[in-house]
């Protein structure tokens, strides 16, 4: 297990925007929906495609290449052709601080 991490600060993302970050050699994309932070690892199980740049519908992110959908507060697969649910890291606020870790 790792340390948290400090990735961005609290309130540089405004609601429905991301960030991707390295989190010990691993892209992470974080979302900010609704005031609350998720982090999820930046890749389509489906062709292991970054996916951050994709578009954010609700709390699901499509993928921009064949528009698998994943659901970036608990990383689960909405729709194929994906059929792995995405990694999740946990989130949480530490002095204005949005940091995350890598529990794999």
């Amino acid at each position: 297990m790792t340390d948290w991490i400090d990735v961005v600060e609290e309130n540089a993302l405004a609601n429905g925007e991301n960030i991707v970050v390295d989190v010990d050699g691993v892209d992470v994309a974080i979302f900010k929906i609704n005031g609350q932070f998720y982090a999820i690892e930046d890749v389509c199980t489906h062709d292991g495609a970054e996916i951050a740049s994709g578009e954010l519908d609700g709390d699901e992110i499509i993928c921009p290449r064949h528009g698998a959908r994943f659901c970036v507060k608990t990383g689960a697969v909405k729709s194929a052709p994906a059929y792995e649910d995405v990694d999740c890291l946990p989130v949480r606020i530490e002095n204005g601080r949005v940091q995350v870790r890598d529990d794999r």
